[in-house]
């Protein structure tokens, strides 16, 4: 009796998302873990790298059980424009401050949905960007510039 991968692409993700919980949680390692009452750094990266572990796993036995659709192609221009905004906000957060980290982070984020329109994605950036600083700066008080010292 063969086994074979019926779903390719509950396979693919099950291997991801078990290949990035393995190394977020070696990662995490390298902290205090603490307890339930009192939680180290480590403790929330590790309950969800076991959490990402377990439903990897989950996935990679569900696509030998279900029958699903091949994987056709891969969008690396929506990747792209998806991920990239993530790296440069982490690239620009200190010295643009979030204002000006965040609303390029959703515009181009948004501009990798097939359905992308300014006429909504003009005003989801504003309202994600009061949103952020109500609940991060003003809320939890992080300790993050609204505009950063480049434009000060």
């Amino acid at each position: 009796m063969r086994i074979a991968i019926r779903h390719p692409k509950d396979f693919c993700a099950g291997v991801i998302f078990t290949g990035s919980g393995l190394a977020f949680g070696i990662l995490a390692q390298d902290y205090e873990m603490g307890t339930a009452t009192r939680m180290g750094p480590a403790y929330f990266p590790t309950i969800l790298s076991v959490i990402l572990v377990l439903l990897g796993l989950a996935m990679v036995i569900r696509s030998f059980v279900i029958d699903g659709p091949p994987i056709q192609g891969f969008a690396l221009k929506a990747a792209i424009l998806a991920l990239g905004p993530i790296i440069l906000f982490g690239l620009i957060l200190r010295g643009a401050g979030l204002v000006l980290a965040l609303l390029p982070l959703v515009m181009i984020s948004a501009a990798a949905s097939a359905r992308f329109r300014w006429i909504i994605a003009i005003p989801l950036a504003m309202g994600l960007t009061g949103f952020a600083i109500l609940v991060f700066i003003m809320g939890i008080g992080l300790p993050i510039p609204i505009v950063g010292h480049w434009f000060n």
